[in-house]
C-alpha cells in the first residue's frame, strides 16, 4: 500500500513541473552523456553517483558543504582505539511498509562492498573486518586497524544500502527521456507524521545530462540552475562576464592530477629518463591563463598532510630552481639522443575540451625546453602519456597508493609498493603503518610511472538563489539538499 501511494505522490510531483523558473523545480545540468549518467556498476561515474546517492543512501551520506549527516544511522559512536564505530538505525518505514532493520541495513551494506570488489574502493574497504548485528537496530562495523577518513569512505555512493524492500531514498525519481525528476520522500513514507504543507516547503529536482558547450549556453540562457560535473578540460566555457547568471564556484579537491606512462618504452623505458620530463615541468605556470587563486602543483604522489602521511616524504627537487632542473633533464635528453640517434617525441592522451588544449599547450613548451617533442593523440590507447584527474574519496594517503594498484593500473604500478601497503593494514600502530605508507610511496616514486602535476580541478556554476549548494573539498554536490527538505 505505502509503495503505491509513494508512486502515486511522485506521478504528482512530475505531473506538476511546469516550464517557469519558479515552479519548484531546480533544473541541474550535469556535464556528460546519458550513458555516463545513467551508467551501472562498481565504481560509479560522478553524474551516476549524484542518482544513486539521492535514491540509495547509506549507514551515512554527505550534505552539501561535504560533511558527514546521518544516513540510515541516525548517529553513532567510534570506541576509544578508533577500531570500532557502531550505529543506531533510524526508525524508518520502508516502501513496502515494513520497518527497516538493522539486518536488513547489514546484509544490503555487505551486498554493497562485495559488488565493488576488483576496483580501488575495495582496497580502500580492506580495513573492514567485520559487520555484525548487535541489536535490531544497532550495527557494528570493526576495522583492523583505526582509519580517521573511514565515515567519508562509508558515505561513498557506491556504498549506498540495497534493500529488498525498496529504496530508502532520501528521494524518489522518475525517468523523463534523458532528464530525471526527483522528490524527496515525505515524512509519512519514512513513518513520521505527515506534513500538510510539505509540497509548499521543498523543491523538486531535474537532473539532466549536457555536453559541456550546451551545458554552458544552457546556463547562460537560463535554461538551467545549476551546472555541476565541470573539469580543467571545460573551464574556458565557463560564463563569467558581467551579464553572466551565476557565479563558477571551485572546488579546492583533494586527489590525483598528473600523467600516466602507459607505454615506458623508447625513451621512457628508463626512469631516469621518465623523471626527466617531470623535472622540466613548470607547475605553478601550467593553469596560469585560467587565472585560477589557490591551485597547488605538486611533484608528490600523496597529497600534503594527510592522515596516514608521516612527513617523512615531501616535494622532490627542493634544492633545484627550475633552471637546474631543466638543465638536467636537457642532459639525459641529450644522453638518449647520442644513444639512439634521433630526438625523443612522446604523446599524450588529454580529454578533450579547451582547457585541455591550454594544458597541451603548456606542457609542450616545457617539454620543448629540454628538447622533447610532445604530440597530442587522439586515440588513449596508442598514447605514451595520458592524464589522470581524479578526487579523493576521504583524507588519507592509503587512497593515493590505492589507485596505483597492480590489480587494475598497470604498468602505471609497483608490486612492491602494493605489498608494502598490504602490510600497512595490520600495523600495529599508526606510526608503523604511516612508516609503511611512506615507504610505499618512495617506491612508487622512483619508478617515475606517474608524473604529478598538482590538485584536479573541479568546478560548478549556481545561479544566484540556488539553495543547497557549496563547494567543498571533495567536489561532492547532492541532489537531496537541493530539495530544501527540512530532515
Amino acid at each position: 500500500m505505502l509503495r503505491h501511494s509513494a508512486l502515486l505522490l511522485l506521478a504528482a510531483l512530475v505531473a506538476s513541473c511546469g516550464g517557469g523558473t519558479d515552479d519548484g523545480l531546480v533544473r541541474v545540468a550535469h556535464m556528460g552523456d546519458a550513458a555516463s549518467l545513467y551508467a551501472t556498476g562498481p565504481e560509479l561515474s560522478s553524474g551516476a553517483q549524484l542518482l544513486h546517492a539521492a535514491q540509495q543512501q547509506g549507514l551515512v551520506r554527505f550534505n552539501e558543504a561535504g560533511e558527514i549527516v546521518p544516513g540510515l544511522a541516525e548517529r553513532w559512536i567510534v570506541t576509544d582505539d578508533g577500531r570500532s564505530y557502531i550505529f543506531r538505525i533510524t526508525e524508518f518505514d520502508l516502501p513496502d511498509g515494513t520497518r527497516l532493520t538493522a539486518r536488513a541495513v547489514a546484509e544490503g551494506l555487505e551486498k554493497s562492498i562485495d559488488r565493488v570488489k576488483g576496483t580501488s574502493l575495495a582496497l580502500d574497504l580492506a580495513k573492514i573486518s567485520e559487520v555484525r548485528v548487535m541489536t535490531g537496530r544497532v550495527i557494528e562495523i570493526r576495522l583492523r586497524s583505526p582509519m580517521p577518513g573511514f565515515l567519508h569512505l562509508i558515505a561513498q555512493p557506491e556504498l549506498g544500502v540495497a534493500l529488498a524492500e525498496g529504496n530508502a531514498g532520501p528521494m524518489l525519481a522518475e525517468r523523463e527521456g534523458d532528464a530525471t525528476i526527483l522528490a524527496p520522500i515525505p515524512p509519512e513514507l519514512r513513518g513520521q507524521p505527515q506534513r500538510s504543507d510539505w509540497l509548499e516547503l521543498v523543491d523538486r529536482v531535474q537532473l539532466a545530462p549536457y555536453g559541456p558547450r550546451d551545458a554552458a549556453q544552457a546556463f547562460e540562457k537560463g535554461q538551467v540552475d545549476l551546472l555541476l560535473g565541470g573539469h580543467l578540460e571545460s573551464l574556458p566555457l565557463a560564463i563569467t562576464g558581467a551579464l553572466s547568471r551565476g557565479t563558477v564556484r571551485l572546488d579546492s579537491a583533494i586527489g590525483l592530477f598528473g600523467l600516466d606512462v602507459l607505454r615506458p618504452e623508447g625513451f621512457l623505458a628508463s626512469p631516469a629518463n621518465r623523471e626527466a620530463l617531470a623535472l622540466a615541468i613548470d607547475r605553478p605556470t601550467l593553469v596560469e591563463q585560467f587565472n585560477l587563486s589557490g591551485w597547488t602543483g605538486s611533484n608528490r604522489i600523496v597529497g600534503a598532510a594527510m592522515p596516514g602521511d608521516d612527513g617523512s616524504v615531501g616535494e622532490r627537487w627542493t634544492g633545484l630552481s627550475l633552471d637546474q632542473r631543466r638543465a638536467e633533464a636537457a642532459s639525459r635528453v641529450r644522453q638518449w639522443q647520442a644513444e639512439s640517434g634521433s630526438a625523443p617525441t612522446v604523446s599524450v592522451y588529454l580529454p578533450e575540451g579547451p582547457g585541455s588544449d591550454y594544458l597541451f599547450a603548456a606542457l609542450a613548451e616545457d617539454l620543448s625546453s629540454v628538447g622533447v617533442a610532445l604530440l597530442r593523440a587522439a586515440d588513449r590507447d596508442l598514447a605514451d602519456l595520458a592524464l589522470r584527474d581524479s578526487v579523493a574519496r576521504y583524507a588519507g594517503a592509503r587512497w593515493f597508493l590505492n589507485q596505483f594498484n597492480c590489480a587494475f593500473a598497470a604498468p602505471v604500478c609497483s608490486a612492491d609498493a602494493d605489498y608494502l601497503v598490504e602490510l600497512s593494514l595490520d600495523a600495529a600502530d599508526a606510526a608503523e603503518e604511516a612508516s609503511y605508507l611512506a615507504e610505499a610511496e618512495q617506491t612508487l616514486t622512483a619508478t617515475n610511472l606517474y608524473i604529478p602535476l598538482g590538485t584536479p580541478i573541479r568546478w560548478s556554476q549556481a545561479r544566484a538563489g540556488v539553495e543547497g549548494f557549496s563547494e567543498n573539498g571533495w567536489a561532492v554536490h547532492p541532489l537531496f539538499p537541493l530539495s530544501k527538505a527540512p530532515i
